[in-house]
């Protein structure tokens, strides 16, 4: 008897609590047509962004002889890393070399790019700045009137830029775009908190590094984002500035492995190792795969950041 009013008032309860009344009722919710073409069409989506990858991945890994008869489709056809092995031992190549130069170009643009926007946003959000105005309006006359190819290279050039590993840094530390995400961020940030450490006697640096930049880690971690990801994908300015082929990054040896003419590319010819066949394709898709996985392994330890801080910055912008 116990049991049953227990029961009858657990079901009670149940109907009476409107949050749990919804919860059963979404349980119940039949599955609609809607449903499935939505998720059928999804998983086309996802399939299609998915399967270049794995392929390449799959020649990668597959024996020379398997790509070659086309018998590569989404998995390794007699798995080996002899691609992989021929690659990080062949100097010829330099692709162990530019992805060591990507690497340093993408750290050291990305420390450095972060640091200037986000000193210049922070500036540029204090209405003491005399004009700021002004300055503003300077950043954005130059992301609106983008002066050329042509322009930017005689610039750089006079400033001794080409062949200097410097232009994979200082003409691409401050995005407007981003300067503007930045400022937008800070200026969200209440200014009770800057007055109350002032008038505990803290200086505008205390008050930067202590108060600011705790509370900033969404956006820097956005623009870091960003810019690591247009610093390691950058291309056309390497292509241009960076002749000798010691200092160029890997998008631009991959460019003369895929791409490249006769004079260009980097020409070599199919081999032998441990009894497995290395071809062209081979060391092509090995390649792509270095030049795309170090960007699909930092997005994911900042993603957490990502959201808020460009949705916050957007919303006050």
């Amino acid at each position: 008897m116990t049991d049953l009013r227990t029961t009858t008032r657990t079901d009670t309860e149940a109907v009476t609590r409107p949050g749990v009344s919804r919860q059963h009722r979404r349980r119940r919710r039949p599955i609609e047509l809607f449903d499935i073409l939505n998720a059928a069409v999804l998983g086309l989506i996802a399939i299609a962004c998915i399967y270049p990858f794995l392929y390449i991945l799959g020649v990668s890994l597959s024996d020379g002889r398997a790509v070659l008869n086309n018998q590569v489709a989404l998995w390794p056809v007699d798995f080996n890393i002899e691609t992989f092995r021929y690659i990080l031992t062949n100097e010829r190549l330099g692709v162990v070399r530019a992805l060591l130069n990507s690497i340093v170009y993408t750290l050291a643009g990305t420390i450095v790019a972060v640091g200037l926007t986000y000193l210049t946003g922070y500036a540029l959000s204090k209405k003491r700045l005399p004009g700021r105005r002004v300055i503003m309006l300077l950043f954005i006359i130059t992301w609106i009137f983008d002066a050329g190819i042509v322009p930017a290279y005689i610039v750089n050039s006079g400033l001794g830029l080409v062949n200097n590993p410097l232009i994979m840094v200082l003409p691409l530390a401050i995005s407007t775009f981003l300067l503007i995400v930045t400022k937008a961020f800070i200026e969200a940030i209440p200014e009770e908190l800057e007055e109350s450490a002032s008038i505990d006697g803290a200086s505008d640096f205390q008050t930067l590094t202590k108060i600011y930049l705790p509370l900033s880690k969404p956006v820097i971690a956005t623009i870091a984002i960003f810019y690591a990801v247009q610093t390691w994908n950058s291309f056309l300015w390497p292509l241009i500035y960076l002749r000798d082929a010691s200092l160029q990054p890997i998008q631009v040896v991959l460019y003369r492995l895929l791409l490249g003419n006769a004079d260009q590319a980097l020409n070599f010819q199919q081999t032998i190792s441990n009894g497995f066949l290395v071809i062209p394709e081979n060391i092509r898709a090995a390649t792509m795969l270095f030049a795309i996985v170090p960007v699909l392994l930092f997005y994911p330890y900042a993603q957490r950041y990502f959201s808020k801080g460009i949705l916050v910055g957007a919303v006050k912008g």
